[in-house]
């Protein structure tokens, strides 16, 4: 280690202790508050009993007595609550030694080449990030009640795993730390594995590769707090350092889309926070500081006596959050002085990698699985899904080449015994993470199955609901039937007639039909005085797009119904459709946020509440007229594919796509939009004749 680097780490650890040493001296402040009324006291009767004080300080010693029993007594529930309380930990999916062995080996061998000590486990999380976490000694003397979020045809027949909660409170962040490395003052509770072995812990039954679950805290493949090894030397060792130490989080798209080289100098700065997390006056402080952030989670869902004691704790937190802040920058700052050590040009590329999966993961995410958790169906390979949504974005951007070169070495998943497993609980656990659990439960869906299990599917529902809300929009139609043509004269604009413009018993403005002469004509001005660029704006939106079907209207801010009269026709039927779209987000909200278990009727267990899916926005708020056209894009779809003249796809970075030929619909956007914003029918009817579409036919429906 060069001078500079040498120095930076004993900055950095230097002001990790220091900065921890404030943050317990809150914790000692606090204890010497307490302890004040009851030494007045202690002095009070050691005077009386020698004679130094006279009858009259009696009433004084009294009082005092019973303040300091008082203040004792508060402080013996508070220092209860404190400790009782589990700090939230988010959900990952835990690797045994005998699922990764590879992997183990590599970061034991990273930690050896930093002269730290080496994580004790290995943990995935469905999210592009990395990071420590410390996990205290179980509660042996509390149950655990925890559900696995194992799919049952993953999970072996002797055991389950359980699966934490979700949620990172207390985490302070420090502010210039390297990316590779997260303040965290977050602890996991461990306990043995249901299906183990009571006595050593060992699970029963394993298959070789570990079994794939969830973890209490974290989802699992492997036992909930038992690193297991290939040899049995070393089983009882690494098990036994397994049940207290710092565990090591790997996000998951990481080790799929990173060639090993790649992901050694992202871990590096995260395995060289070892050392400095491992002092006992900064584990020490941590501790202190998640105890407190876990005990205000708990009394802010108690009655009025535990609401004092979160103000108590919300004070202490609030003096020692600075400190903690300064402590998580000395950690940082040694683990990056640390990581120095690795290659330049390495760590340079592996920053490049980061951002790129980032963006792969997010696009996957909000585009791709999140119909499929809309639907109930949670895609089985999210991981493998980010490899080949970032192997068509450097194809499309004309990259191919030095992708092909990069993608000719080994990548990073290739460490594991049986990714595919792996990838499954993954897969699983990030539905969990940000849906909940829907109404049907859970079901697995192949790649090759998207298509036609998620995509028609969810064209279909969007169809149906189009037609419900139409039919209550429509009451005196002639022909009330589930057709595309149906859709079109609603929304459309009649051509005017060769004698001039229609009479006013005919005009309809754009998206009106069948109203009273009077507020037809008025629609008309309505549309007539819309400001001329509007509809350009929207149109170089969707220009900006790829034009998948499922998204062709979602604009920068989600858009908000520029040059939509809400009075209209169409401003009604968006606008019904808008409604039905928010019952059904919100039922979903209401009845899928907890995290439950694989078990029906089992649910997570966290101490102070249950967990709680995080429901993250994943896409947006759209306008009305956004969702309009998305549903009427459904229909049009769904039309198509009836007809036989197109199928429904998967495009790894748009979503659900309409494939004509095998190729993807790229122009289907403008013309749908013609027809919503303007009323225009004629190139939307134009495309449809290309392709032999009949617009009067029924479009079947779930």
């Amino acid at each position: 280690m060069g001078a500079h680097q040498h120095g930076g780490w004993h900055t950095g650890v230097r002001s990790a202790r220091r900065h921890a040493l404030s943050v317990l001296r809150v914790r000692n402040w606090a204890l010497a508050v307490t302890l004040l009324p009851a030494g007045v006291a202690v002095v009070l009767f050691a005077g009386a009993a020698a004679g130094h004080l006279g009858s009259a300080w009696a009433p004084v010693r009294w009082a005092v007595a019973g303040l300091a029993v008082l203040t004792l007594a508060a402080a013996t529930a508070l220092a209860a609550l404190i400790a009782r309380a589990e700090p939230a930990v988010p959900p990952t999916v835990r690797l045994d030694e005998r699922a990764a062995p590879e992997l183990y080996r590599l970061v034991r061998e990273l930690a050896a080449w930093l002269d730290v000590p080496a994580p004790t486990s290995i943990a995935l999380t469905p999210d592009c990030d990395s990071w420590l976490e410390e996990r205290p000694r179980p509660k042996r003397s509390r149950a655990r009640r925890a559900g696995g979020v194992q799919h049952p045809e993953h999970r072996p027949p002797a055991q389950r795993e359980a699966v934490s909660g979700p949620g990172r409170t207390g985490s302070v962040a420090a502010p210039g730390a390297p990316s590779g490395h997260r303040p965290d003052f977050r602890e996991g509770v461990a306990g043995p594995a249901e299906g183990a072995d009571p006595a050593t812990g060992a699970p029963l039954g394993v298959p070789r590769g570990g079994n794939v679950a969830a973890d209490g805290p974290e989802g699992a493949v492997g036992t909930a707090d038992t690193p297991r090894t290939a040899g049995g030397e070393r089983a009882g060792e690494a098990g036994r350092a397994g049940r207290a130490g710092q565990v090591l989080v790997i996000g998951s798209p990481f080790l799929w889309w990173m060639r090993i080289g790649e992901l050694r100098a992202l871990l590096a700065p995260v395995v060289a926070g070892t050392d400095p997390s491992a002092h006992p006056d900064v584990a020490a402080a941590r501790r202190f500081v998640r105890g407190l952030d876990a005990a205000i989670a708990v009394t802010g869902r108690s009655g009025p006596l535990a609401a004092t004691g979160g103000w108590l704790c919300r004070r202490m937190l609030r003096a020692s959050a600075p400190y903690a802040a300064e402590m998580e920058r000395g950690v940082a700052m040694a683990a990056s002085a640390r990581a120095q050590r690795v290659d330049d040009g390495v760590r340079a590329s592996a920053q490049e990698q980061v951002g790129l999966a980032y963006a792969g993961w997010d696009r996957l995410l909000t585009r791709v699985a999140l119909p499929a958790w809309h639907a109930g169906r949670w895609p089985d390979r999210l991981n493998a899904g980010v490899v080949a949504a970032l192997t068509e974005l450097s194809r499309r951007d004309r990259l191919a080449d030095g992708l092909t070169a990069r993608l000719g070495e080994r990548p990073s998943c290739d460490l594991l015994e049986e990714p595919g497993r792996v990838d499954s609980a993954v897969s699983l656990l990030a539905a969990h993470m940000f849906l909940g659990e829907p109404d049907g439960g859970w079901s697995p869906v192949d790649w090759s199955a998207y298509p036609e299990e998620v995509v028609d599917r969810a064209w279909r529902t969007e169809a149906a609901r189009l037609f419900a809300a139409l039919d209550a929009v429509d009451h005196d139609a002639e022909d009330a039937g589930g057709t595309l043509a149906r859709v079109i004269a609603w929304l459309a604009v009649p051509e005017p007639t060769p004698d001039g413009p229609p009479p006013a018993s005919e005009a309809r403005a754009p998206g009106e039909a069948r109203l009273p002469s009077e507020t037809r004509a008025d629609e008309a001005r309505a549309d007539e005085t819309r400001a001329p660029g509007m509809r350009g704006e929207l149109a170089d939106t969707t220009e900006e797009l790829t034009a998948g079907p499922a998204e062709l209207t979602a604009g920068p801010g989600g858009g908000s119904g520029v040059g939509v009269d809400e009075s209209g026709p169409g401003g009604r039927l968006a606008a019904r459709i808008s409604a039905a779209v928010a019952r059904e987000e919100a039922a979903r909200e209401d009845g899928g946020q907890s995290v439950p278990g694989a078990v029906a009727g089992e649910e997570i267990w966290i101490p102070g509440g249950s967990a709680r899916a995080m429901g993250l926005p994943l896409r947006p708020p759209r306008g009305t007229r956004e969702v309009l056209a998305e549903h009427v894009t459904a229909v049009v779809c769904c039309a198509v594919i009836d007809t036989g003249a197109a199928a429904p796809g998967l495009d790894w970075l748009d979503g659900p796509t309409l494939l004509v030929g095998g190729e993807r619909v790229a122009e289907l956007a403008r013309p749908v939009l013609d027809l919503v914003e303007d009323g225009d029918a004629a190139p939307l009817r134009t495309w449809l004749a290309e392709l032999g579409v009949r617009a009067d036919k029924p479009v079947r429906l779930l």
